[in-house]
């Protein structure tokens, strides 16, 4: 049945969107407005890569059925040679044309257009308008909604102004060309290439990036020594950033504290201060109570309306990010543990991988019987080598053909593109289903390479995806709205490759349904024939960067720390992360240990209520009952610092935070269950 292909496809697009973000996200207790908002960019954008391949095989055959049409084949019907001409008269030749295979995934004439359209300037308006709106009016400080509004309008006036710019700019050219009449699908036409002259311009940056990044990547993941120096470099690099984390939240709880013993119950602000409390972990909350009751001084000095907006703000960026690293730290630590695991394993004459921590692995029917010690062994120590560097192999091979496809696209006579190559070798021989899987592919590399070099360089650490629903809320509009952004001019310079858009190709082809509804790209000459065909050459140049390192290089002079082989920081910060990861680990041993202890104990003497419980819960169970007095003193964050303290602070990052695991906010607990760190949803306007 026609259509059934494009049907399916948007039923299990969207699914695969809802699987995604309910292993990023967490639907139980972030704010239904962002989940929504986050899932919906996510699935527009899959829509354009999912059904861009049925739209290109759905034009092929549009294609091939207008020009047999216009080829004519002449059939004689004469089976003997002593007929006559007027026996012959009785059997005129037929012109009939050739017939062209209807692709599997056909889809009807007027669908494509209308959910093109559809997709289309949904996703524009998330990413240009709401996305942002949304990102900045949850991290303004006001405590009214008509304050966070107006601040959101505030920060992203820039943000709009560049766009009007943009627009503007192009308006302006076209009006000085009176042959052409501004209409409202020229208008429409204008404000499509402005945001696709943006996002092509961040497209290409990005992808010379992760062109040799990404292969790179994965050949050097072959190495466990390699990988091993790194991690311990990004531990060193963390711990830093984690004591600095733990410091400023520090200091912002201090003003909150500060604050709460001045403003009283009766006072006018006091609803404002209730509100900032809510936001501070609750350890902390706890511990300010106790500090007020505790103390019998009053300050005279009553803060304003604005400065209890910006501490709001600042309490909200002092959190995000606190989580943020603990998250990171805990995510790192199991890595490094890991990696560790598997270099022992390599040296140790049984073929069983022994895991150090075997209470923090996932249980289940996979690992029981399928994924086993002796499995997981052969996986870890012989084969993930030569699939990664086979794979890295096969990726390398993809970005030599992107590189030499964005640089010869615009030839046509002769056909130089690789991927068009490939698109009209399938395209003569009818077969439809490796014209969508190569479009399909090479549409999904391209995306991997540009988003995954985002993510990589995690946008000076302050967004990044991370799984077991530990991803902020930030993170996840963020990513919604960068999808939005570069997804359709990724797909519309990927039809340039193929030969598909005739706005730069300049062939008379039927276009794509996704093409038409771009406009006419000829409207802006300057643009089509100047800057869609020019500034993609430009990737040769970043690849090359890349490839030897100038970009981590310049960073490492600025103060930025990259990992770089032939450094002596790189080699400094590398010696420290080991030290840090072995004191984790005895740490996490010595916990492990006593838990280990107390089941025995609960087992032999038979404890009361013990019945059913794990070792890792026993373990839980002792560190939940630490409290939050204990916690604030052992870590580095104190409210009162003394001059002799400086030391301590340094030492105190090497302590392992065991109360920690009791925490609300925790990242991950000794038995491998990962909970969440966003606060508990009471509304879209909570803090209202």
């Amino acid at each position: 049945m026609r259509g059934a292909a494009l049907a399916v496809v948007v039923v299990v697009v969207f699914f695969l969107a809802l699987y995604l973000l309910q292993r990023y996200g967490d639907l139980r207790k972030q704010q239904r407005m962002v989940l929504l908002g986050a899932l919906l960019s996510w699935y527009l954008c899959f829509l354009i890569v999912f059904i861009l391949p049925l739209d290109v095989s759905t034009t092929i055959y549009k294609q091939c059925v207008l020009d047999k049409s216009h080829d004519l084949t002449p059939v004689t019907q004469a089976r003997h040679t002593n007929r006559t001409e007027a026996n012959l008269s009785l059997y005129p030749s037929v012109s009939v044309p050739k017939v062209c295979e209807e692709p599997w995934s056909y889809i009807p004439d007027g669908v494509l257009p209308v959910f093109w359209r559809v997709v289309y300037w949904t996703s524009q308006f998330l990413t240009w308008l709401l996305l942002p709106f949304m990102q900045s009016y949850a991290r303004s400080g006001a405590f009214s909604r008509v304050g966070k509004i107006r601040t959101a309008l505030i920060e992203n006036a820039i943000y709009y102004g560049t766009y009007l710019l943009i627009f503007i700019s192009l308006l302006i050219y076209v009006a000085a060309h009176p042959q052409w009449k501004l209409t409202w699908t020229e208008l429409q036409t204008i404000g499509i290439t402005a945001a696709n002259t943006w996002g092509l311009f961040l497209l290409v940056l990005l992808l010379g990036y992760g062109l040799v990044e990404i292969p790179r990547s994965y050949w050097l993941s072959s190495s466990h020594v390699y990988l091993l120096a790194k991690t311990y470099f990004k531990a060193a690099k963390m711990a830093t950033e984690k004591a600095a984390a733990e410091e400023n939240l520090a200091d912002v709880m201090e003003e909150v504290a500060a604050i709460h013993g001045t403003v009283r119950y009766n006072h006018s602000l006091r609803k404002c201060v209730d509100t900032i409390l809510t936001k501070c972990p609750t350890e902390y909350q706890e511990e300010i109570g106790r500090n007020v009751e505790s103390s019998c001084e009053e300050q005279n000095v009553l803060p304003t309306e604005r400065g209890l907006v910006r501490l709001h703000k600042k309490v909200i960026s002092a959190v995000q990010r606190h989580g943020q690293t603990r998250v990171q730290w805990s995510i790192l630590l199991d890595q490094a543990f890991h990696l560790e695991d598997v270099a022992e394993s390599q040296g140790s004459p049984v073929r069983h991988f022994v895991h150090s921590f075997p209470s923090a692995l996932h249980g289940g029917w996979i690992r029981r019987f399928i994924y086993t010690p002796t499995v997981e062994w052969y996986w870890e120590c012989v084969f993930r080598q030569v699939f990664s560097r086979m794979l890295a192999v096969l990726l390398c091979l993809l970005s030599v053909a992107v590189v030499w496809s964005e640089c010869t696209f615009f030839s046509t006579h002769p056909v130089l593109s690789l991927f068009a190559v490939f698109i009209r070798m399938a395209e003569k021989q009818y077969n439809y289903i490796c014209v969508e899987m190569a479009c399909f592919i090479s549409i999904l590399f391209l995306c991997a390479c540009v988003y995954s070099t985002v993510f990589r360089i995690r946008v000076f650490n302050y967004y990044y995806l991370v799984p077991h629903h530990q991803t902020d809320a930030y993170s996840l509009q963020f990513s919604g709205m960068l999808f939005c952004r570069l997804t359709p001019p990724l797909c519309l310079n990927f039809l340039g490759l193929i030969h598909m858009d005739s706005a730069i190709s300049h062939q008379d082809r039927i276009q794509t349904s996704y093409t038409s509804i771009m406009g006419s790209m000829r409207l802006l000459s300057f643009i089509s024939d100047g800057f869609y065909i020019y500034y993609p050459m430009l990737v040769l140049l970043l690849c090359c960067a890349t490839f030897y390192n100038l970009g981590s290089r310049c960073l490492n002079l600025l103060g930025f720390h990259q990992y770089i082989t032939d450094d002596d920081l790189t080699s400094e910060l590398v010696d420290e992360g080991r030290e840090l990861i072995r004191r984790e680990r005895r740490k996490r041993q010595n916990a492990e240990d006593g838990g280990n202890r107390r089941w025995a104990w609960r087992e032999r003497y038979g404890v009361q209520g013990t019945t059913g419980r794990t070792r890792a819960g026993y373990s839980e169970l002792k560190d939940n009952q630490s409290s939050p007095v204990k916690k604030i003193k052992k870590s580095v964050i104190t409210f009162a610092r003394r001059d002799g303290e400086t030391e301590e602070q340094q030492t105190g990052l090497l302590q392992d935070h065991s109360s920690d695991k009791g925490s609300p906010n925790r990242s991950r607990s000794t038995g491998g269950r990962y909970l969440s760190l966003s606060p508990s949803r009471t509304g879209i306007f909570d803090d209202v």
